[in-house]
């Protein structure tokens, strides 16, 4: 498995990911999941940030699994907004996600990051380092989220940096 920047050549790859990962029985019939829309939307935003948008390939080629951070803020500076994260079915539990997360995260943190949350399970994320983000002083755009959302500290993080967190623009459309 090899994890690499997307390339144009993987955008019906990484939809497919994401169709699959996140198909479920509140998934209307014919429609993909919200999450294929998003990744759309958010590489046509400003938010997009190239180099945090990462798959996982196959040894035949074939996308495998997909990650994305964008530029979202925390007050006024600057901070990443992790996901979706997704993993093809069949590889799911097999280290593709893992892998993706450490690749990201490591990206991330090269390009001089302060901080990345997200908002998701709490007994899987806590593993890459991620803990409540009210630990860090960070309050998520939905209050209802508190549980869930999530911070990872990297090199550059600055502990006043504080306050309301916000998303990439395409995030507030779902």
């Amino acid at each position: 498995m090899l994890i690499r920047r997307e390339t144009p050549a993987d955008l019906e790859g990484i939809r497919a990911v994401h169709r699959a990962a996140f198909a479920g029985p509140d998934t209307a019939p014919g429609q993909p999941p919200v999450e294929v829309g998003l990744v759309d939307a958010l590489r046509a935003d400003g938010a997009w940030i190239p180099e945090l948008s990462l798959v996982a390939v196959g040894a035949g080629g074939e996308v495998a699994g997909h990650v994305v951070c964008t530029r979202g803020r925390v007050g006024t500076a600057p901070a990443l907004g992790l996901g979706p994260l997704g993993v093809l079915p069949a590889l799911q539990r097999q280290s593709v996600g893992s892998a993706l997360m450490h690749a990201v995260l490591g990206a991330a943190d090269a390009l001089g990051e302060p901080l990345v949350v997200l908002l998701g399970h709490t007994g899987y994320y806590p593993r890459f380092g991620f803990r409540p983000a009210a630990e860090y002083g960070i309050v998520p755009p939905v209050p209802a989220w508190t549980e869930h959302f999530q911070a990872r500290a990297l090199t550059a993080y600055d502990p006043a940096l504080r306050g309301p967190f916000t998303y990439a623009g395409p995030f507030s459309d779902l």
